[in-house]
């Protein structure tokens, strides 16, 4: 095997949204760097059950319905 062909392997702190910190292996970062989370299990709605509500960015789904509304599959 090549040396020097992996990154190095190392200690690292994970902070949770809710404050709570945890110690894993990782690439990321330097060994003790702390990784602040933005989004996790405990926040993210495809993981708490959130709305299940669909967002409409600028107009995506009326602007489709306004194009393609009218369309059936007809015989």
């Amino acid at each position: 095997m090549k040396p020097n062909t992996h990154p190095d392997y190392h200690m690292i702190k994970v902070q949770m949204t809710d404050g709570t910190v945890f110690e894993t292996r990782s690439t990321w970062g330097k060994e003790g760097d702390t990784m602040q989370l933005d989004i996790d299990p405990l926040a993210h709605p495809a993981w708490t059950g959130g709305r299940g509500t669909m967002l409409d960015a600028g107009g995506q789904v009326a602007r489709f319905n306004k194009r393609f509304g009218g369309l059936t599959l007809k015989r």
